[in-house]
């Protein structure tokens, strides 16, 4: 387990205060058909509603492990017929049979397929604490206005403060508390989409957890991961932290208001996000003046029209 991070440090994970174990979702627990509450007109039998997405982040390609030296909990069994000495560490062997992120991946293609039925588009927007997460939500949300119906899930270890200042625009927000885990997971989300009413939205926003490692690591059943690098962290970010950025599909130089003031080098910070994930679609946006705003939201709207609507 994750031990220098938190995540040998587990729970309790809430949804809006109440335990997320206590929070019923049938993509988790395997009760039947993913009926959750307002989901109306979702046809479980209707397979039109596979999703149909790019990604450059593949789920199921782990080469992008987070890099940190822990190893997370998984189900496997390693049965093998020779007896060794515990104490003896030189001949010790473990067979892992599947892979260490099988539950999770499995699980965030169901709720792509569930997020993709309900016609909702889906984005993960990952960075580090501080990097002004909420503050582009907020002025994303209030820029889209009547254009797109957004709903925003906030991922934080302790404290509703970024999902508070969220509610303000009007939109639904759904807080989850991890308690001591640096991430989000497929399941924490799959719980927390129980009590949103999806046909209301256009698009979901799962503000992750503040944090450059753990979080490259896991699928949400996003269709579009976003990583922020502000202004104030540095242009070699990309080049420190490349498992965020390299499997992110846009990146955003947010609090551009401040470059000059941190002597932010822009030319070598886009050179090494290029230099880490040349596919990427960049954005220079400041959420307090306005600047790249338009674009940005022009950006979504365009990827939710190329993808199309599923509703009548």
């Amino acid at each position: 387990m994750c031990l220098e991070c938190g995540c040998g440090l587990p729970g309790p994970t809430r949804i809006d205060g109440k335990p997320a174990d206590e929070v019923p979702s049938p993509l988790v627990e395997g009760r039947g058909t993913p009926a959750y509450p307002h989901a109306h007109g979702y046809d479980p039998h209707d397979h039109d509603h596979i999703h149909d997405h790019d990604h450059t982040h593949d789920p199921h390609d782990h080469d992008h492990i987070h890099d940190h030296d822990h190893i997370h909990d998984h189900d496997h069994i390693h049965d093998h017929d020779h007896t060794h000495d515990p104490h003896d560490h030189d001949h010790r062997r473990i067979d892992v049979h599947q892979a260490i992120f099988t539950a999770n991946d499995r699980l965030a293609e169901r709720n792509r397929g569930f997020f993709r039925g309900m016609d909702v588009f889906v984005l993960n927007v990952v960075s580090s604490p501080g990097s002004g997460k909420t503050m582009l939500l907020t002025r994303t949300i209030e820029a889209l206005g009547a254009d797109a119906r957004v709903g925003v899930i906030v991922g934080d270890l302790e404290t509703d403060n970024d999902a508070r200042r969220l509610r303000t625009t009007g939109a639904p927000v759904v807080q989850i508390s991890t308690g001591t885990l640096c991430h989000l997971d497929a399941e924490m989300v799959a719980r927390a989409v129980g009590g949103m009413d999806l046909r209301a939205l256009d698009i979901l926003v799962i503000e992750n957890v503040g944090n450059l490692v753990c979080p490259s690591g896991f699928d949400l059943g996003e269709d579009l991961r976003v990583a922020l690098l502000s202004v104030t962290e540095g242009e070699d970010k990309p080049l420190k932290y490349p498992p965020l950025f390299r499997f992110a599909d846009a990146v955003i130089v947010s609090k551009a208001d401040l470059a000059v003031a941190c002597e932010f080098d822009r030319d070598a910070a886009l050179a090494n996000v290029r230099r880490v994930n040349p596919r990427a679609d960049v954005f220079e946006v400041s959420a307090k003046t306005g600047q790249g705003i338009d674009a940005w939201c022009d950006y979504l709207s365009r990827l939710r029209g190329e993808r199309g609507s599923l509703r009548p």
